[in-house]
């Protein structure tokens, strides 16, 4: 399963990607995503400055991350270990529900990690939405520790913030 940098010709099915598992996150109560995030804009950003990748089965988008160093400004108050490095942050890590349970999830966190090594960074950082479960438990099973809580304007219920040092 290969992990490849998504372009424009994937902009249809990625956003369909994420219409997608917004819509089965909410039927199971997870109220993590919805019709304002992520949107159009955020997912088409992310694909122009080349910081999207996927998986792709056939010409479908089955999974997707993004790495970059943008980072929330909610951050600054966290007690980061890595105060002095270059963190990377993922963002928006989502695997189609028919794809769920066969490792695509882990393969892309391995990818965002290998990736910001190859790119020089020190870390990983990011957020995940305290009601979903299950990808709180991915980031544990995989090392990253968690340094703190924020929220975000319009989500009911905060976002855990995980960090793993690439280079300790």
């Amino acid at each position: 399963m290969d992990v490849v940098q998504l372009t424009a010709d994937d902009l249809k099915s990625l956003l369909t990607l994420y219409k997608e598992v917004t819509a089965h996150l909410n039927q199971n109560g997870v109220r993590q995503w919805d019709w304002l995030y992520p949107n159009r804009f955020v997912i088409g950003a992310d694909v122009k400055r080349g910081t999207a990748y996927g998986v792709r089965e056939g010409d479908r988008v089955i999974g997707a991350v993004v790495v970059d160093r943008r980072q929330s400004g909610n951050y600054g108050e966290l007690p980061w270990t890595d105060r002095t490095g270059d963190p990377a942050c993922i963002h928006r890590l989502a695997v189609h529900p028919a794809a769920q349970g066969q490792g695509i999830g882990k393969r892309l966190l391995q990818f965002a990690e290998q990736q910001a090594r190859t790119e020089g960074c020190t870390s990983i950082r990011l957020d995940v939405f305290t009601g979903n479960p299950g990808a709180v438990g991915m980031y544990r099973r995989a090392g990253y520790t968690e340094v703190g809580a924020i929220r975000f304007p319009m989500r009911k219920e905060p976002y855990l913030c995980f960090e793993k040092l690439l280079f300790p």
